[in-house]
């Protein structure tokens, strides 16, 4: 069983930077790929980035690769999204997930949620 709490969210000037964390609780957490989707009003729950448990392999969407960065420390059981030159098409609720499998761009694929954290980007 993994926890996830998100946490960093807030408001944000376009071009401006954020950096979301996401705690989890549990002993398994590093053997758990990770990844952050996110949803905005009215649309689907998207993909936005993974990590391997080992951190050593890392995925993106298009639309947010050069821009944000994810990556963990498993030692903090936690995983990070830090968010650079954000738009305001990247408002959205900002959800963690854990996978205990290798790391996919699919919802499916993750066995736990966070509650999510909203991130608004003004223009």
């Amino acid at each position: 069983q993994v926890q996830l709490v998100e946490s960093g969210g807030g408001l944000v000037q376009a071009g401006g930077s954020l950096r979301l964390s996401c705690a989890a609780s549990g002993r398994t957490f590093s053997r758990h790929a990770m990844g952050w989707f996110r949803q905005a009003p009215g649309k689907e729950r998207e993909f936005v980035a993974a990590i391997s448990w080992r951190g050593d392999n890392t995925y993106y969407a298009d639309s947010v690769k050069g821009r944000f960065t994810i990556s963990r420390d498993n030692a903090k059981n936690t995983v990070y999204l830090q968010m650079n030159s954000l738009k305001p098409e990247d408002t959205a609720v900002y959800y963690c997930a854990a996978a205990p499998r290798p790391a996919s761009s699919s919802p499916y694929e993750y066995d736990y949620w966070g509650q999510g954290t909203q991130v608004t980007v003004s223009s």
